[in-house]
C-alpha cells in the first residue's frame, strides 16, 4: 500500500466526470479506495449458496474458505535478525497461497450465475445503497473538487464545487485547530464552498428532514460536513433540513444492511476504563457514564445487560464482550496511531483493543456502537482514501451502526450528550439500531441552546452506517 499512488482513484473518478461519464466516476471510486477493508472483506465472503450447485462447485466452496482463512491470518511480524532466506520463504508461500486464491476465485465464476463474483460493482449494483436516501460523493483532486449526488432510481447528478483541493487543505487545518468564533467562521466556509451548492441539488432528491449519507473522499475524510451552516439569525444549517450519516463507501453501505436485526432481545455490553495502562491520568467521567447507559436502557427481557468496570476491563475481557454481545458502548481513551493505523485501539487496564484485534472478528450480526472515546472516525491523513480507523474497523467487520468522534471530546460534553441520545434512541423501550442516525441527531439539536457547550463539542460525534 505505501507504493500505492494515494490519489489515483479520486484522479481517475475526476477524468472520468470531465468526460461526463458520472457512473464510471463512482465505479472507479469503488474500486480504488479503501482497498484494504475490500480485500478482508473479499477474504470472508460467504458462500452457502454454491453448495446447491453440485459436488464441482462444493469442493471450489471449501477450497475457497480454506484460501481465504489463511490468506485472512495476520502477516508475521520479523525480527531484524531473522535470515532472509526465512523470509524469503514465506513471502514464496504466502504468493503461492494468493495464486491458488485467484485461480479458485476463476473457476467459481464459471458457474452459472457467479460469473462477476468478487468483480468490482457496477453502477446499476451499487445504486441499491442509496434505497434509503441519497448518497452524496465527495471528489477533492488537483483538476477539481466535486460532489455526486446518487439518488436510488434517478440518475446521478455531479456538481463541481466552487474550492479546490489547496483551499480544503487549509479549511481543515483550520477546522481541527480552532474554536469560539473562528469555528464558526471555518464552518460557514464549509457551508459556502461544499454543502450549500449540495444542498440546493438536493431539493429534488430528498424532503426536508429525511435522511442523507455523505461518503467523502480525500480532505473530504476530515471535515464535519454534518455541522456546516451559515450561523448567524435566520441562516440555513444542513441541520435544519436533512439528517446526515456517513459511509466509507457506498458497498460497505450496502453489506451493513444486508442482515438488520429487529428482534426484540438486545445483548447489550457497557465497557469502560478510566485507568489504562501505562498513563497516569484517570477519566473520572468513565464510571459515572456506564452508570448512565445502563439507567437509559431499557430493563429485562427486553435487554441483556452487562457492565465491565475499569477493574475489570483488560484486552481480553473486552473482547469477550464483543464477540457476545450485539450492542456496544465503550467509555475509555481512544488513540489513532498514524504510523501504524491498526494499532490504533481503546485503551485497557492492561493493554490496547486494537483495530487489529477487531478485524479479527466476526462482527456480522452486531448492531449498534457507541464509541465515547477519542478521534474514533479520524483516519490517516497520509491514505485518507483506506478510512483506516476504530469506527470504520468497527462497520467493515459487521457493526450496522457506529457512533464516532472527530476530535477530542470533554467529559462534561459526553455526559448531557449520552444522555440525550439514549433517550431519543430507546426512550419508548424499543431498540431498533436504525434510529442511531437520527438519534444522535436530535441529541444535538436539543443541545444547542446549552451555553456552556463549546460548539466544537457538540459537533464532535459522528454517525456511521445504516
Amino acid at each position: 500500500m505505501k507504493d500505492f499512488p494515494s490519489t489515483l482513484a479520486v484522479d481517475a473518478a475526476s477524468c472520468a466526470l470531465r468526460s461526463g461519464d458520472v457512473c464510471r466516476a463512482i465505479e472507479l471510486l469503488e474500486q480504488g479506495r479503501t482497498i484494504i477493508w475490500t480485500q478482508m472483506t473479499r477474504l470472508r465472503t460467504p458462500l452457502d449458496s454454491l453448495q446447491t450447485r453440485g459436488d464441482h462447485a462444493a469442493a471450489l466452496m471449501k477450497k475457497f474458505r480454506d484460501l481465504s482463512s489463511l490468506l485472512n491470518k495476520p502477516p508475521a511480524n520479523y525480527p531484524e535478525a531473522t535470515q532472509r532466506v526465512d523470509v524469503e520463504a514465506e513471502e514464496t508461500r504466502y504468493r503461492r497461497l494468493v495464486e491458488g486464491w485467484n485461480r479458485a476465485v476463476e473457476e467459481i465464476r464459471k458457474i452459472e450465475d457467479f460469473s462477476r463474483f468478487l468483480l468490482p460493482p457496477l453502477f446499476s449494483d451499487l445504486q441499491d445503497a442509496a434505497r434509503d436516501g441519497p448518497i452524496i460523493v465527495l471528489i477533492a483532486s488537483k483538476s477539481s473538487c466535486d460532489a455526486i449526488i446518487v439518488p436510488h432510481k434517478q440518475s446521478p447528478t455531479s456538481i463541481q464545487l466552487p474550492t479546490n483541493l489547496e483551499k480544503l487543505k487549509i479549511l481543515v487545518v483550520k477546522l481541527q485547530r480552532t474554536s469560539g468564533l473562528a469555528l464558526i467562521k471555518a464552518l460557514m466556509e464549509l457551508w459556502d464552498d461544499v454543502v450549500r451548492p449540495v444542498v440546493e441539488n438536493l431539493r429534488g432528491f430528498a424532503p426536508r428532514g429525511s435522511r442523507i449519507w455523505w461518503c467523502p473522499t480525500s480532505v473530504f475524510n476530515f471535515l464535519p460536513l454534518h455541522a456546516a451552516g451559515a450561523y448567524r439569525p435566520n441562516g440555513e444549517s444542513l441541520s435544519q433540513q436533512y439528517i446526515s450519516s456517513y459511509t466509507p463507501s457506498l458497498t460497505a453501505l450496502m453489506r451493513a444492511r444486508r442482515s438488520h436485526d429487529k428482534s426484540l432481545s438486545v445483548s447489550f455490553a457497557a465497557i469502560g476504563q478510566n485507568h489504562p495502562a501505562g498513563h497516569s491520568f484517570t477519566l473520572d467521567s468513565v464510571e459515572p457514564e456506564l452508570e448512565l447507559v445502563q439507567r437509559l436502557l431499557p430493563h429485562p427481557p427486553t435487554i441483556s445487560f452487562t457492565k465491565i468496570t475499569s477493574a475489570d476491563a483488560t484486552n481480553s475481557t473486552a473482547l469477550c464482550a464483543l464477540r457476545d454481545n450485539t450492542w456496544l458502548h465503550f467509555a475509555c481513551h481512544g488513540t489513532q496511531n498514524f504510523d501504524e493505523p491498526f494499532n490504533s485501539g481503546f485503551l485497557m487496564r492492561d493493554q490496547p483493543l486494537s483495530l487489529l484485534d477487531i478485524t479479527q472478528m466476526d462482527l456480522s450480526q452486531h448492531q449498534f456502537a457507541f464509541l465515547s472515546a477519542c478521534e474514533t472516525a479520524v483516519g490517516d491523513s497520509k491514505t485518507p482514501d483506506e478510512v483506516i480507523h476504530l469506527a470504520a474497523g468497527l462497520q467493515f467487520a459487521g457493526v450496522k451502526n457506529v457512533i464516532g468522534t472527530l476530535w477530542e471530546v470533554e467529559d462534561s460534553t459526553v455526559k448531557r450528550l449520552v444522555e440525550a441520545f439514549y433517550k431519543n434512541l430507546c426512550g419508548d423501550g424499543i431498540m431498533n439500531s436504525k434510529r442511531a442516525a437520527r438519534a444522535l441527531h436530535r441529541a444535538v439539536q436539543s443541545l444547542a441552546g446549552d451555553k456552556d457547550m463549546p460548539l466544537d463539542q457538540r459537533i464532535v460525534f459522528m454517525h456511521i452506517g445504516i
